[in-house]
């Protein structure tokens, strides 16, 4: 994803100019710096988006608890499409400072987007097999990918810098009565797919003694199907923002998570 990294390059010359344009002889200041995919960058938001194909978002998580902490310096390099080699290449670029760092990744590398596409286009039978293979992928591949990127940042973020992971919502509320779109079995493969997901990222978490935070209590009551969304539903016309939180979603299922996390 070359397109990728250059974007990233690009954003870490800004972010470093931001963290380092203090006195030679100020005290340490720590810093936030939000890593990680689409989930984090604020892909769903329906705001205008910064960083070119990285879609970030001043309604994403980090942006509103960088805006309630206005004393503590904040750069966000989260990339939308970014996978776990994306996610280190960010975290190289980490300012020394960097005492308090947030990630969400793991998603792109097991094919999210493009199960999403295949379950609404093709079907019930094809949505279960291409969810099989993200699950074979998450529990034999994912765990390497995310120990590898998890390595970087413990390697570039301040000594004793608190990382906070995230993991991604179920996607549907299931046992509703009534529901338009994929199939109940669809729904509940999908579901089951990212609790495979989820796992992984909380065991490679807890493997790198990094605090997991889970959102999927956070989100329940407002999957898709809840009838109090608080995700996007699948739409081919722009399959990019389809099962990404709206703003209410990263207000009100990821903010708090995080800010209780963050401590």
């Amino acid at each position: 994803m070359p397109a990728v990294r250059w974007l990233l390059m690009s954003s870490v010359a800004a972010v470093l100019t931001a963290f380092v344009a203090l006195p030679a002889n100020a005290a340490p200041v720590s810093g936030y710096v939000a890593l990680g995919d689409s989930y984090s960058s604020g892909l769903g938001t329906d705001t205008a988006y910064t960083g070119g194909s990285c879609d970030r978002s001043a309604a994403a998580y980090s942006a509103l608890w960088s805006a309630a902490h206005p004393g503590v310096p904040y750069a966000s390099l989260a990339c939308a499409g970014a996978r776990t080699a994306d996610v280190a290449v960010q975290a190289s670029q980490l300012p020394a400072r960097t005492s308090l760092v947030s990630v969400t990744v793991g998603g792109n590398d097991v094919g999210f987007s493009s199960i999403m596409t295949t379950c609404a286009l093709q079907g019930t039978s094809a949505c279960v097999s291409a969810v099989n293979a993200a699950e074979s992928a998450a529990r034999n591949t994912l765990p390497a990918q995310l120990d590898a990127a998890y390595d970087v940042i413990t390697a570039h973020a301040a000594s004793g810098a608190k990382v906070v992971v995230l993991g991604y919502p179920d996607f549907y509320q299931l046992n509703v009565t009534f529901c338009i779109g994929l199939s109940p079995t669809s729904r509940a493969k999908i579901d089951e797919g990212i609790n495979v997901v989820d796992d992984q990222i909380s065991a490679a978490a807890t493997r790198h003694s990094f605090t997991f935070v889970d959102v999927r209590s956070a989100f329940h009551g407002h999957e898709l199907c809840s009838g109090s969304k608080w995700l996007h539903s699948v739409d081919l016309l722009n399959i990019q923002e389809s099962y990404h939180p709206t703003a209410s979603g990263q207000r009100y299922g990821y903010l708090p998570a995080f800010t209780t996390a963050a401590g």
